[in-house]
């Protein structure tokens, strides 16, 4: 949606919604080479403090597949496992470069992709110039999570919120992209609940899917059992798994959280389900309530966030089931 709107700003024949596509100036930001549009980014500062040495990957990635989230950029960087971020460095380079004149006379555009990757001197170092810019100097701050921006840079912005892409288009791309059927695209469609990303990361499993489910009813089965043989040879084999398929597992386990807790309190009027989930949360729902929901949720979020961090696998899901145990018998 930025790119569109940068497109559409630098257009030579602007239609009254869109940019015409087929000019130059169209044709250099689809190539992201016009000169008046400006990217910063999160970098992992041991290689560089700026974004400048990385926009060859920058295009690349942009070019290839424009949907992408911080984690996905810093497997870009090969650089897994390190924290980026937007530093001083970067916003002096900022203001270096608008200072100059628009190389084409028109607008320059200062596109700031995860702004809330700014550290505090950062933040503050582009304060005026946000509060003040120069002549047609537009700046795009691109965020998923506006609480972590300093709120005096929020009282400087307008904030538009992007939707989740409704139902129907995200089961049609799932269609046509990834060729599967209407079941299986509507099944993926309420999982991944208007996020592209998840979807595609789904997707990508085709029949896997089924595998996935199969491994969290049998891990709460064993769990419920406090078998813990099962358990452990559970965790064994979900330590196995590819770190695409441990964290498919993991984005599933939230999604039959959230749907157990809504086949609870509104009397299955808001769950998004296919038949054979429908049936299993008929009987899964009551091992999950207010007494444990929050808690259940945590652990499956923060098991995620380990495995994109290069945890130990075994460790992590030996905990995890465990952890289910004792928390599957408070609901």
């Amino acid at each position: 949606m930025a790119l569109a709107y940068c497109q559409y700003i630098f257009c030579e024949q602007p239609g009254e919604k869109d940019s015409c596509g087929s000019c130059a100036s169209c044709q250099k930001v689809q190539k992201l080479q016009h000169p008046d549009l400006h990217f910063a980014f999160p970098v992992v500062s041991a290689e560089s403090k700026i974004s400048d040495k990385f926009y060859p990957e920058w295009r690349e990635q942009l070019l290839s597949q424009s949907y992408f989230d911080l984690n996905q950029w810093v497997f870009k960087l090969n650089d897994k496992g390190k924290n980026p971020l937007i530093g001083s460095e970067e916003s002096l380079n900022i203001l270096k470069k608008l200072r100059l004149k628009s190389y084409e006379g028109g607008y320059k555009v200062m596109l700031i992709w995860m702004a809330e990757e700014m550290n505090d001197t950062c933040a503050s170092k582009l304060l005026k110039i946000l509060e003040e810019p120069p002549e047609k100097t537009l700046f795009l701050l691109l965020v998923e999570n506006s609480d972590r921006i300093l709120s005096t840079i929020l009282s400087r912005t307008q904030l538009l919120k992007l939707r989740p892409i409704d139902h129907a288009s995200l089961v049609d791309e799932l269609i046509h992209k990834f060729d599967m059927n209407l079941s299986e695209a509507d099944s993926l469609a309420h999982i991944s609940e208007g996020n592209w990303l998840t979807a595609q990361e789904l997707a990508a499993f085709g029949s896997r899917n089924v595998v996935v489910r199969e491994n969290f009813i049998d891990g709460f089965r064993a769990a419920y059992k406090k078998d813990v043989v099962a358990m452990m040879k559970w965790a064994t084999n979900i330590a196995e798994l590819s770190a695409q398929e441990q964290k498919a597992f993991l984005k599933y386990g939230l999604h039959l959280f959230r749907q157990s807790l809504l086949f609870n309190y509104t009397d299955d009027q808001l769950i998004k389900l296919n038949k054979e989930e429908h049936d299993f949360i008929k009987n899964f729902s009551r091992f999950v309530s207010g007494n444990n929901f929050e808690d259940l949720y945590r652990l499956f979020s923060d098991s995620h966030y380990h495995i994109e961090r290069n945890a130990n696998n075994i460790l992590l899901f030996t905990d995890l089931i465990f952890q289910v145990m004792r928390l599957i018998h408070t609901a």
